[in-house]
Order: structure tokens, then sequence, then C-alpha cells
């Protein structure tokens, strides 16, 4: 059988698809803030995030050891989208500022979910979200150290899972702790555009706005010269 053709591009980001995740963290006055983001992948208990290092998240992160990781299913995307260009952070980072993020101290109420108390950690967890993982930080590591910008700009963050909360329409029928695939529709982030686990996207993003050239990083050029 004959392999399909192929074309070599230089698309600006890799960004074929993860879950969105809204954060949550606790600010230095004791209020809570709240983030998209979709660079995550999970192994056990643990967690991997991939954060701006500019980002008020990450400051909290850094300086609690705390947050909790909500996860949004495809009902829940208009809340994401309300603060997906959105920051906590004031001034607004210069990156942000060139992509169009406006700050926002009341994420919660600008995204329009509800904050209810977690068990083992400080910062709130999204009551509409179907899955709620409370987590503590576990180790911070470096990213691209083989670039002089880039390396300082992300951060990489392993979180280790303390608590899972789950709305029980998820749960496998006969089973206390496994969650049905069947009944569970994470939101998507594809190119910076929403998805679920159905074709087609399930609504305008405000993010796919953003020319994907703003993320473009040196590793395309360091590719050109293999």
């Amino acid at each position: 059988m004959s392999q399909p053709a192929t074309v070599t591009i230089e698309p600006a980001i890799l960004y074929f698809g993860t879950p969105v995740v809204l954060i949550s963290t606790i600010n230095e006055d004791g209020s809570s803030n709240l983030a998209p983001m979709s660079s995550a992948f999970w192994l056990g208990w643990r967690c991997i995030l991939g954060l701006d290092a500019s980002s008020k998240t990450t400051e909290n992160l850094i300086r609690t050891g705390q947050c909790v990781l909500n996860l949004p299913s495809v009902n829940e995307v208009g809340a994401v989208d309300r603060i997906a260009r959105t920051t906590g952070s004031d001034p607004i980072p210069d990156a942000k500022q060139m992509r169009g993020y406006t700050t926002e101290k009341r994420k919660w109420e600008a995204s329009g979910l509800t904050q209810v108390a977690s068990e083992t950690v400080a910062p709130p967890r999204a009551l509409e979200c179907p899955v709620q993982l409370e987590a503590v930080l576990a180790a911070q590591n470096g990213f691209m150290a083989d670039d002089p910008v880039w390396k300082v700009g992300i951060h990489v963050f392993e979180v280790r899972i303390q608590r899972v909360h789950v709305h029980p329409s998820l749960l496998m029928e006969g089973h206390d702790n496994r969650i049905d695939p069947d009944r569970w529709n994470p939101l998507i982030m594809s190119f910076q555009k929403f998805y679920g686990l159905a074709p087609g996207q399930v609504h305008p993003s405000t993010l796919g706005k953003i020319e994907e050239a703003t993320y473009r990083s040196p590793d395309v050029d360091r590719a050109r010269v293999l």
C-alpha cells in the first residue's frame, strides 16, 4: 500500500490539541485568580503544566505551592472564552500586551463560574466544571534552556493531585472510582480554537484571533539547518 504524500511546512506553533484547564490560585491579598490554559498532561496522579513565566498564575503557584485544576467540558466553553485574553497582572506583561490582553482582577465574576471551597488547598474549585483536581507543587523545571531568551519566558511545573472531585454523571455504571470516557466530553483547544470530541468548533475563540506568528519560537529556525 503506497504512503500518502506529505509537504514540509513551518507552522508557528505545534498546538495539535490538549484539554483546556482552568487553574485557580490565590493572590497576595487572599482573593482567587482563575486562568485558562491547555499546555498540560497527566501521568498517574501527577500533572505537568507549561505556563508563561510572567503570568499571575505562575507567580501565585510559585509563592503558595497550591492550585486547583478545573477541567471544563464543552458546556463551559463560554466561561472559558470570556477570560481567555485577560490577565490578573497589572501592569500587563509585554507579550500579553502584544496579543491584546486586558487586566481583569475579578476573573470569577467575569467568567460567570461559581467558587466552592476546596478540602486540602486554599484555592477554590469551579463548581460548574465536571472535574476539579486539588493539587500542590511538587517540582519546577526549566524549559528551552538552550535558548537565552525563551528559557526565562516559560516555566514547567509538576503538581501532585491531592483530591479528585467529579460530577456524579461522569461515573462509570457500577463503579465508584472510574470515569466513563463515553460520558466525559472535555473542552479541547487545537491551534487556539475550541473543540470537543465531535467534529467542528464548539464556540468561536477569542484566542484564535491572535496571530499564530506571535508564538513563533527560535526552534523553527534551528530546524532549518538539520
